[in-house]
């Protein structure tokens, strides 16, 4: 068995037992996953999807046609393409917590869905992997393509308003299935279909399961020309195809990996990653920088001989993004404060009213007890 097989199988076991604990660990306790607990788990998954990187880079073999190290390329890919890739899952999970919101799914039914839309995404993921490493290895043109389409989205990103939300209902699968399908009555039912006086009918989270899979489609289209521009940075017969393919799918499925954890650790530290989608969008424009650079021979060469760049800029611009977070408060933090301070002072200025007619009450009532303590007192009579 050589090598690569057995990197296969030790990717593929990683990934049913974390997938399975998650799972488990979300789902069978009596309680809301806690968002210490869920930092904890998370923390755990980041760890290991690392430890396969340091694997990788201490044991793969070196490629015999390559020149440059096959094992220290390929670690600095798989890490780059993992951070690239994770950050755009948390801007996925944003999605849905904004969705779940909207449409108002109930907390019991928030992990089966999530679940589900997790597996849907590996599968479009590995599918959209496969058939775009192919395409670019037949077409090598398409990479322009790929960088032209992220460069347009780290525009859409960098620019869309903060308060633009997503209009679940006006999804087009949502729209079909309620117009074929009477909807079930029952908001918080856990099926997907019920049958009530002999009639099929679809429940209200069959309807978020199709808005959470189209969006599914909508970042995996995203997420694929990312990871490509990742792999095929500077890599001109450096990487075989094989190895391209294992680091562009290993990353991918690592990078969704746990993101159960993180979704209820999200919804409590949601203001950590305030600018995380302006950091996205950075990191995804300097990919597809590179994408469209490509054909510069100065820049390919440079890349090639210097892996570790890409990696220092996603790192650093991940690490700035969430600094930025904590550091500048949200403008609408700061409004709702000074709204708060306005009240606060309104508030005061009516208690020193309200004090200022009791001092005159009191004053008012210490001179009539005053008088009538005087009238009451016997007056005496001087006889000479």
């Amino acid at each position: 068995m050589d090598i690569m097989t057995l990197f296969w199988l030790a990717f593929i076991t990683i990934f049913l037992v974390v997938f399975f604990i998650d799972m488990y660990v979300t789902s069978h306790r009596k309680g809301a996953l806690s968002v210490a607990a869920s930092l904890r788990w998370t923390a755990l998954w980041i760890s290991i999807a690392l430890l396969f990187g340091a694997a990788i880079y201490f044991f793969f073999p070196q490629n015999p046609y390559s020149t440059a190290n096959t094992a220290s390329t390929m670690m600095f890919k798989f890490v780059s393409g993992y951070l690239t890739e994770y950050s755009l899952s948390i801007d996925n999970l944003f999605v849905f917590i904004m969705i779940f919101s909207l449409m108002d799914v109930h907390e019991k039914n928030q992990p089966k869905l999530l679940k589900l839309g997790i597996l849907l995404s590996i599968v479009l993921r590995i599918l959209f992997i496969v058939a775009g490493m192919e395409l670019v290895q037949q077409f090598h043109w398409i990479i322009y393509v790929f960088g032209l389409i992220l460069i347009w989205t780290a525009y859409k990103m960098a620019f869309s308003g903060e308060d633009e939300q997503v209009d679940p209902k006006g999804n087009i699968l949502y729209r079909s299935a309620s117009r074929l399908f009477p909807i079930d009555p029952d908001k918080d039912a856990s099926h997907f279909m019920h049958k009530i006086n002999g009639k099929w009918h679809v429940t209200s989270i069959f309807l978020v399961f199709l808005v959470i899979g189209s969006t599914d489609v909508l970042f995996a289209v995203d997420s694929i020309p990312a990871i490509i521009g990742v792999i095929k940075e500077g890599s001109s017969n450096v990487l075989s195809p094989g190895e391209e393919d294992f680091i562009a799918i290993t990353s991918n499925v690592f990078a969704v990996m746990g993101l159960v954890s993180l979704f209820f650790a999200l919804k409590g530290i949601m203001g950590m990653f305030r600018f995380l989608k302006h950091g996205v969008s950075f990191i995804l424009f300097f990919i597809g920088a590179k994408m469209l650079l490509s054909s510069v021979h100065a820049a390919e060469e440079f890349f090639s001989n210097h892996t570790w760049v890409s990696l220092v800029v996603i790192i650093s611009t991940l690490a700035f993004s969430v600094l930025l977070s904590l550091v500048i408060a949200e403008k609408k933090e700061i409004e709702e404060l000074e709204e708060e301070v306005e009240h606060l002072e309104d508030e005061v200025e009516v208690l020193e009213v309200g004090l200022e007619k009791l001092e005159d009450e009191v004053e008012s009532l210490e001179g009539e007890i005053k008088r009538k303590h005087h009238s009451k007192q016997p007056q005496k009579t001087i006889i000479s």
